[in-house]
């Protein structure tokens, strides 16, 4: 082994197989080491690029088999089949919920693209099973009902199954989907069986989304494996063979073959990872850089961290169409790159579309004769010697010239401080054979490097890759300190990392966090990575020659892969986005007669709306919108009527969930609403003839509807809530407001889905209802379903907050027009002219990039406050005109959008308080103080941060660094505005001190009604 020194390191890209030799011994040398590099033509057949380079590299470098210590492979192959829906590459799949009672409404896949539904999801049960968030039993598995499932599974002739199980990443102790697996292997022998808990962590949904795409790929990631393996024992080397995952660290090829998902976004997080290596260490750099990888059609920027590995995104990933939550480097794109078509008129434009892997035929350095950045490059500096840069001559003018350097420079510094997480200037590391079109200075880096091999950043990455492990689980803080638990975390994850391969004494932590549970005594989520450097030293390393030679489908061939014309062709479709097209301009709901008639279109507007209304709580009401998605497609009609409309002696009934946004993102509904609201009327003799929302802000904005829904209690639901918002209380709403008769809120009857109903008949006081009912939660498993009684339809009229159905409606469409218009820059100012107009109903409180986030549990709700540092996210690279036009919308006359500087700090109880300006300085002893200059806004006003990307709200459990947002403040209704109202929800409400005084920000203007501007009688 000691002879064995050197790495080899390959990248399997769409068009080219990059590869270098490295040699670690020698990474202090000017070449860091790399021996040889080499780029091969990628084919169908993966296995003769990789023959091509690494015997290429051999015979350069003058090298031997046998001092070759690993073989890394990076590869876009998985992840092209999935996003090219290539049915030669993807299987059908059958998906075991061990659920229990719950997860009944989103069904597996119900979010994805209807052809990739169809094309992957051949069958799924939902069975006993699941464990509660601390760790106790929803149900055991049952032994004969898996086997009468997989008698189902085997009559379809399905091959691939997914188990998937509630709270499986934290179940150690039960070991349900591993059981599970057991029984379906002896039911179907040589099916491959996913279990979700290896694929990623906490986030049903998301997790589950991801084990069936794994699945789903698992039979052509063998062939593909093998593919890599075949030159390599061809060659005569005997060493391991791993493969790069997402994180930066590698996978042994067997791993790979089980786990193609960890390999989705390996791409750019090699180049990362390899740029930095080219300047710096392989253990770490001195500071944080950021790396430009420019291609032939796009650049990829992303956030190296001082631990060398890329900054993670955050909570969920989107591929084809499909949200997952498993490891992803956070990275942007820009149509920028080498082949970007460069077209001179009134307004320069480079880009975004590109002549691509056709640079050398197609480009006018090559002899062809479109103009594209490489040619504009050639011609602005006669130093690169690209093609012929004769050809190009004269196809700019001197000012052409400098305006594409304009251009090109402005694209990337813009991309740049997107990226960036505070104020100072970073190193930039441009990379990538697009490289020599960026300048050699930018606005905000500190230096722009472009180091030697820069063209095979990606392979350099691959073949330094190291191992790594992460520990994602839930602890009881009860008789142990927080540090405490960590530390044995982290230990774990060391522990972890040595059995996949590492040198022991290079293990190190690269990344840990802890986030405690909303609503939930003592628990806290730990999240830990830890990573070190291959131990060559170990025999129990996978070679080429063993890896995958047992599977069922060894003697297919990898050339017998191709793809039709048809299924090259890539649709990515989003989640929030209705199914049909629609002309948004022009489109009218249904309203007839004073009844409004909720469908698909509406309902995807109505949520993105709740979420901003929610003010960074409510919870996320992506779930309950599949759920009555679900409903609608069932036949479900949905009815939407006005409170002004309501008879005095009508009944409006209302009910809600309640709990910890963590339990909720696993724990999905079952019927819990609904028995809540069996359970309330055998002790309330009012029945219920209308349902309206608890809180319009986040998931229970949709409650009134789904349980108003023809297929449940078929009621109409009023357009309106009792909070114009979302609040973290009962006692927080509007007919507590009013204080007309107390309690409202009892009888009332609170069910965990489970089997367990909790009714309180009477109550004190509204005060004790809510601490009663919050002292039980934890008890119900952190997640519950809540039933309030009915008020008439005369107290309804005058506690409402009126119309907030239309509300929620109105802000969503704004949205989806920014998004299909190309103009979400703008969506802040078209959301305000919705809630009333700019600088009457709300404003534009602040834009820029949230720098510092900070969470603690108090009594069972989560406290925190949001750092935002001014900064431009206006894009006045791509339309110099979207500039003026905002900068009319802000009522600035100089045609200059309005600069947002310094910091601003917005504290939050479950929801966001207040927003407060403030600075920093030093003292005399040199030590940094914070001084406040002005208070913003503050409850009951609306403080909602959304996401300057897309112009979705961003709930706290979201708030991380770097994000570009916008905070909107909205004026609270005026149902809010009495001296009682701003004692219950304004700063007192939330023990805010006497600095903090209710001023509103602006006049509030009621809601304008969907039923009243869109009815139609008959």
């Amino acid at each position: 082994m000691s002879k064995k020194t050197l790495r080899i390191g390959v990248d399997v890209g769409g068009t080219n197989t990059d590869g270098v030799v490295l040699d670690p011994t020698r990474a202090s040398d000017p070449d860091k080491g790399i021996m040889a590099s080499h780029k091969s033509p990628t084919t169908t057949n993966p296995s003769l690029g990789i023959n091509s380079t690494i015997t290429t590299m051999f015979k350069t470098a003058n090298i031997s088999p046998d001092q070759v210590a690993s073989v890394t492979i990076g590869t876009t192959h998985f992840v092209n089949a999935v996003v090219e829906r290539d049915a030669n590459r993807l299987s059908k799949v059958a998906v075991l919920r061990l659920v229990g009672p719950f997860a009944k409404h989103a069904t597996p896949c119900i979010d994805w693209p209807d052809d990739m539904r169809e094309l992957i999801l051949g069958y799924y049960a939902l069975i006993k099973g699941g464990l509660e968030v601390d760790g106790h039993l929803i149900s055991d598995i049952d032994v004969e009902e898996i086997k009468a499932e997989c008698a189902k599974i085997k009559e379809r002739g399905i091959k691939s199954v997914v188990v998937v199980g509630i709270f499986s990443p934290i179940d150690t102790v039960e070991r349900q989907e591993e059981r599970a697996a057991d029984i379906i292997h002896a039911e179907i022998p040589g099916c491959d069986v996913v279990l979700s808990k290896e694929v990623a962590n906490l986030g049903f949904l998301e997790r589950e989304n991801a084990a069936i795409l794994n699945a789903s790929i698992l039979p052509f990631a063998r062939k593909t494996i093998r593919s890599f393996q075949e030159p390599i024992k061809a060659l005569g080397l005997h060493c391991p063979v791993f493969i790069t995952q997402n994180d930066g660290t590698i996978l042994s090829g067997d791993m790979a073959a089980r786990l193609p998902i960890r390999t989705f976004s390996s791409g750019p997080t090699n180049s990362m990872r390899g740029a930095a290596f080219l300047v710096g260490s392989n253990d770490g750099l001195e500071d944080a850089m950021m790396v430009v990888d420019v291609g032939g059609t796009t650049t990829d920027v992303g956030l190296l961290l001082a631990n060398g590995f890329p900054r993670q995104q955050a909570a969920y990933s989107d591929l084809a169409g499909v949200r997952m939550n498993f490891s992803c480097p956070d990275i942007k794109s820009i149509g920028l790159g080498g082949g970007s078509v460069v077209r001179d008129e009134e307004v320069m434009t480079v880009g975004p579309d590109s002549v691509g892997y056709k640079l050398t035929e197609e480009a006018r350095v090559f002899g062809g004769k479109v103009l594209t950045a490489t040619d504009c490059t050639a011609l602005a500096n006669p130093n690169i010697k690209v093609g012929d840069a004769e050809l190009v001559k004269g196809a700019l003018s001197e000012e052409g010239i400098k305006k594409f350097r304009a251009v090109v420079t402005k694209k990337l510094e813009k991309i740049i401080d997107t990226m960036k997480t505070s104020p100072e200037d970073l190193p930039v590391l441009l990379v990538g054979g697009g490289a020599i079109i960026a300048p050699d200075q930018l606005k905000g880096a500190s230096k722009v490097l472009k180091p030697k091999y820069a063209e095979v950043a990606n392979a350099v990455g691959a073949a330094i890759a190291r191992v790594s492990a992460v520990v994602d689980t839930v602890r009881s803080t009860e008789s142990r300190t927080t540090q405490q638990i960590l530390d044995e975390v982290c230990q774990d994850a060391i522990e972890r990392t040595v059995t996949a391969g590492a040198l022991r004494e290079s293990v190190k932590i690269v990344e840990m966090e802890n986030l405690p549970l909303a609503y939930i005594a003592n628990k806290t989520r730990f999240i830990v990575r830890a990573a070190g450097e291959c131990d060559y030293s170990r025999t129990d390393l996978e070679t080429a020659a063993d890896a995958g030679s047992s599977s069922p489908d060894s003697a297919d061939q990898m050339d017998e892969y191709k793809k039709s014309a048809a299924e090259e062709k890539s649709t990515k479709k989003t989640k929030s986005e209705p199914k049909e097209e629609i002309d948004i301009a022009t489109y009218k709901p249904t309203v007839k007669n004073r009844v409004w008639y909720v469908n698909e279109t509406d309902l995807s507007w109505i949520s993105i709306g709740c979420y901003i209304l929610g003010t960074g709580g409510g919870g996320s009401p992506y779930a309950h919108e599949l759920n009555l998605r679900r409903l609608m497609r069932l036949g479900a009609i949905v009815r939407v009527v006005s409170p002004d409309d309501l008879p005095d002696d009508a009944q409006v009934g209302c009910g809600g969930g309640a709990g910890s946004p963590t339990v909720g993102i696993e724990k999905l509904a079952g019927d819990a609403m609904m028995e809540s609201q069996i359970e309330l009327y055998k002790v309330c003799p009012q029945k219920a003839t209308h349902m309206i929302a608890m809180e319009i802000g986040g998931g229970n904005g949709l409650q009134g509807m789904t349980l108003g829904a023809s297929l449940n209690m078929d009621l109409p639901c009023v357009d309106g809530d009792w909070m114009g918002r979302a609040f973290p209380t009962k006692w927080q709403t509007t007919p507590v407001v009013f204080n007309e008769r107390s309690p409202i809120w009892a009888p009332i009857a609170m069910t965990d889905g489970n089997g367990n109903t909790l009714i309180m008949p009477s109550a004190k006081s509204d005060a004790h209802v809510e601490r009663i009912l919050r002292a039980a939660l934890s008890q119900m498993g952190s997640s519950v379903a809540a039933a309030e009684p009915p008020v008439t339809g005369a107290e309804c009229r005058r506690w409402a907050v009126e119309h907030t159905v239309s509300q929620s409606w109105r802000i969503g469409r704004a949205v989806a027009r920014a998004r299909k218009e190309n103009c979400v820059d703008r969506v802040a100012e078209v959301i305000l002219d919705e809630c009333g107009g700019q600088g009457i109903g709300g404003r534009v409180l602040w834009k820029g990039k949230i720098v510092g986030v900070k969470r603690e549990l108090r009594a069972g709700h989560i406290y925190g406050e949001c750092i935002i540092e001014g900064a431009d996210v206006v894009d006045d690279t791509v339309n110099p005109e979207r500039v003026k036009e905002l900068a009319a919308a802000e009522g600035q006359g100089g045609g200059e959008a309005k600069q947002f500087k310094g910091l601003i700090n917005i504290p939050f109880k479950n929801e966001n308080i207040a927003a407060i300006k403030f600075s920093k300085s030093k003292d005399q002893d040199g030590k940094e103080v914070e001084k406040e200059e002005e208070v913003l806004a503050v409850v009951p006003d609306l403080i909602s941060i959304i996401d300057a990307q897309n112009g979705e709200a961003i709930g706290t459990p979201e708030y991380r660094y770097g994000l570009l947002v916008v905070v909107l403040g909205i004026t609270a209704s005026d149902r809010w505005t009495s001296e009682r109202g701003i004692e219950i929800g304004g700063p007192k409400g939330f023990g805010m001190d006497d600095r903090f005084t209710y001023k509103p920000m602006g006049k509030f203007v009621k809601p304008v009604s969907v039923i009243d501007e869109f009815d139609v009688s008959e």
